[in-house]
Formats: structure tokens, C-alpha cells, sequence
């Protein structure tokens, strides 16, 4: 097992990764409890795969427990389901120095961590990610929420959880969509600061599937960069914004197309991540080498790159900018990118001309 501390002074916490870590969680677990007592929120998906794995891990140290089961997928994370989630977790006598366990991927670990940040001002809670990429991205560092009509995690809160699991056995029970979407993260930390992981990447990501070792490593290099950022700009006031590569675009495509399974977040990001280096490329910010490589890669990995390939209609180049522009990263109206100067040298740029943006967008679409 590796362990990345994340310091946040009060609102440190550890992130465990490793095979077996869900079969252990309940020892992991028991010395945060004030008593012997979690409830658990999960998806119907997850729980049908990991959930009594989890129950009787709880059981072996005595723990009692209570499950809430939601539907999968990323139309979860809006308000209906949030407020089952924090009526049940009342109903259930939750009491603010008790854990509630968030036992799935990102959609479940942002609104179970939105749900604990706000349930009798604020609760603990544990991140139990069951993806790839809740492993390497959403479960650490604290960004909770749902999202709006207007746009993708506009709801929500900074609320640090008190522990992290990631047992990197269970992503063998990933479907290879799921796993791919997720390395889309995975391989956005390479491209935003780590030149050598990128090329580590380029060698070895096609045996994170079956290569244990080599998905110990992505899961923990990744965690640790992402630790690194949150522990210099816990709230997003500068640094953290890198951690947004490929976003701007990925959450409008993600709006565009209702949220749906058209387009995984992963999938989103990494179409994001090579729109972004062909925007640098052609803001004359890298060299041209630089987004052939992204796409490469990709490609290599099987994965989406291209606006074409999510299937269905998109909106126009203009909507699709329109759309960008609810985005959190927006300032005093301006929309920030994250753009590149090369493989591991992402910046924050917060005067991209729209109109090269649009022409971007208009070429691949």
C-alpha cells in the first residue's frame, strides 16, 4: 500500500491506495469513529459489485451500518437526489461527529461530500472511490457539489474528507469505457505538470489493465500531484486552476449533451485536454509537435479526441462558447483556459481571444 498525506493543517487527512483496501475498511476506518456507527451511500451499480465486500469489513470490527442506494450515472448529482441523500442521512440519526462512507465513483463521491458538508453544518466523511478516475481526481482534495441547469458542479462546497481508500484491485470490475475515461485524468496531470510521468504514461498505460504495479503507480502519481496543488491553493484562488486542463470545453460538451452517457467525464476531459494544446498551438504558445503527441496518445489508448467523436448532434461553435461561459472558471466575465507551453507546462490564461476559440471549435465540429 502507498500513502499520500495531504496537509491541510486541521483538515489534513491520508490517501491509502492499494489492492485490499475495501476488504480492510473497516479497520482502516474504525480508529475516526467517536462510535461504532457509518452509513453508507453508494449506487445500485456499485453496490451490486462492492457493497457487501464493504459491509462485512464493517461487521469484522463491529460496526453498524445503514445503506443508501442511488442510481447510477451523472444525472444523480442533481437536487432531487441530494435531498434524499440528506433526508435519509437525518432519518438515520447521523450526528455530526459520525462518518458517513462514500462508496463509489465521482458522481457519488461529490454528492455524498456536498451532503456531509452541509447535514447539521458539516459532518465527516470517508472517500471509498470505486473508478479510476474518483482514484486520481475527485475523491481528494475536497470539491463537492452537484450540478444546475445552468452547468456542471455549480452547487456545492470545499469540505475535506477525513480519509481516503483507494483499492486499486476493484478497478478490475471497470467496464473498458469506464476504465479509459477515467486515465483521460490520469494522463491530464502528465500533460499539466510532469513531462516525465507523461512519458512514463506514453510507455506503460496500455497495461494498466492488467499490470497491478503500473496502476499503483498512475494512482499514486497522480494523487500525489493532485495533493501537491490543493495543499499551495486548497480554494482555487491560483494553482489549482491547472488542475482544470481540458474542463473549460469538457463541461460544455458535457452540457450540450444533457450530462448523458453520450460523454464521460473522462472522455471529456481528454477531448478537452487536446483542444486545449491545439488552442496553444495555434496562439503560437507550443509547438505544433506538442497536440500531435496529445492526440497520438490517445488515439494509441483508444480513446475519444475529437468532437466527432461523441456521437449525436452538438450545438454550433458559438453555443458551445456561450456554454463555457457559466463555467466556475469565468472571473469578472473573462473566461480562463488552462493552455500549454508544452508537455507539462500548463498555465492560466485569462485573455484567449473568443474568436480563435470559435474558429477552433468551428474546424472540429
Amino acid at each position: 500500500m502507498n500513502e499520500v498525506h495531504v496537509n491541510l493543517g486541521a483538515r489534513s487527512y491520508d490517501v491509502r491506495i492499494g489492492p485490499g483496501l475495501l476488504a480492510r475498511a473497516g479497520a482502516e476506518i474504525a480508529p475516526f469513529l467517536r462510535r461504532k456507527k457509518v452509513a453508507i451511500v453508494t449506487d445500485e451499480t456499485v453496490a451490486g459489485l462492492h457493497l457487501a465486500t464493504l459491509q462485512s469489513a464493517l461487521d469484522a470490527e463491529g460496526i453498524t451500518h445503514s445503506a443508501l442506494r442511488l442510481p447510477a450515472g451523472e444525472a444523480t448529482k442533481s437536487w432531487p437526489h441530494f435531498a434524499t441523500c440528506v433526508d435519509w442521512l437525518l432519518e438515520s440519526k447521523i450526528e455530526r461527529r459520525d462518518i458517513v462512507v462514500a462508496l463509489g465513483g465521482g458522481v457519488i463521491g461529490d454528492l455524498v461530500g456536498f451532503a456531509s458538508a452541509v447535514l447539521r453544518r458539516g459532518v465527516r466523511f470517508v472517500q471509498l472511490p470505486t473508478s479510476l478516475l474518483s482514484q486520481v481526481d475527485s475523491s481528494v482534495g475536497g470539491k463537492t457539489g452537484i450540478n444546475s441547469v445552468h452547468g456542471k458542479n455549480l452547487v456545492g462546497a470545499f469540505h475535506q474528507p477525513t480519509l481516503v481508500l483507494a483499492d486499486t484491485g476493484i478497478l478490475d470490475t471497470l467496464p473498458d469505457r469506464d476504465l479509459l475515461a477515467g486515465y483521460g485524468e490520469v494522463v491530464k496531470y502528465g500533460l499539466l505538470g510532469d513531462a516525465g510521468f507523461y512519458d512514463w504514461l506514453e510507455v506503460n498505460a496500455p497495461r494498466l489493465r492488467h499490470d497491478p504495479a503500473a496502476r499503483l503507480h498512475a494512482v499514486t502519481r497522480s494523487v500525489q500531484m493532485k495533493a501537491e496543488i490543493v495543499e499551495r491553493d486548497e480554494t482555487e484562488e491560483g494553482d489549482r486552476a491547472l488542475l482544470n486542463l481540458g474542463h473549460t470545453f469538457c463541461h460544455a460538451l458535457e452540457k450540450a449533451t444533457g450530462y448523458s452517457d453520450r460523454l464521460l467525464h473522462g472522455e471529456g476531459v481528454a477531448i478537452g485536454c487536446a483542444l486545449a494544446f491545439e488552442l496553444s498551438q495555434r496562439l503560437g504558445l507550443c509547438s505544433q509537435e506538442a497536440p500531435s503527441r496529445v492526440r497520438a496518445h490517445l488515439k494509441a489508448m483508444g480513446m475519444k479526441c475529437d468532437l466527432r467523436d461523441i456521437p449525436g448532434d452538438l450545438p454550433g461553435a458559438e453555443e458551445l462558447l456561450h456554454l463555457m461561459g457559466q463555467d466556475k472558471k469565468v472571473i469578472d466575465g473573462k473566461l480562463r483556459f488552462i493552455l500549454a507551453r508544452g508537455i507539462g507546462q500548463a498555465f492560466v490564461a485569462e485573455d484567449v481571444p473568443p474568436d480563435v476559440v470559435v474558429q477552433l471549435l468551428r474546424d472540429h465540429l
